[in-house]
């Protein structure tokens, strides 16, 4: 009898030890999803403020603005990639 208790609790420990390992797996690998996209618009955003500083007609504010847009358009794409990595800033 009481070798059958200890094979019941051993089981039901096993069994949810199980089922938390699976919920955690999932939500760490929709949160590892967002920060590599949050990674790739701050890449997208750099390289475009590069790219406009290596032209020499814009100041620096205006390249720092083409680099916020790029960002904003980075977070409100929900991390697709961007059709046209380099807008066309406000004139």
């Amino acid at each position: 009898m009481r070798k059958s208790f200890i094979r019941k609790g051993a089981a039901v420990v096993v069994a949810a030890l199980m089922v938390l390992s699976v919920g955690s797996a999932s939500a760490q690998t929709q949160g590892m999803e967002r920060r590599d996209e949050r990674r790739d618009d701050r890449d997208d955003s750099r390289a475009t403020k590069q790219a406009c500083k290596a032209g020499d007609e814009k100041t620096r504010a205006e390249c720092r603005q083409v680099k916020r847009t790029t960002k904003k358009q980075g977070r409100q794409d929900g991390g697709q990639e961007n059709p046209d990595p380099t807008p066309k800033p406000a004139q």
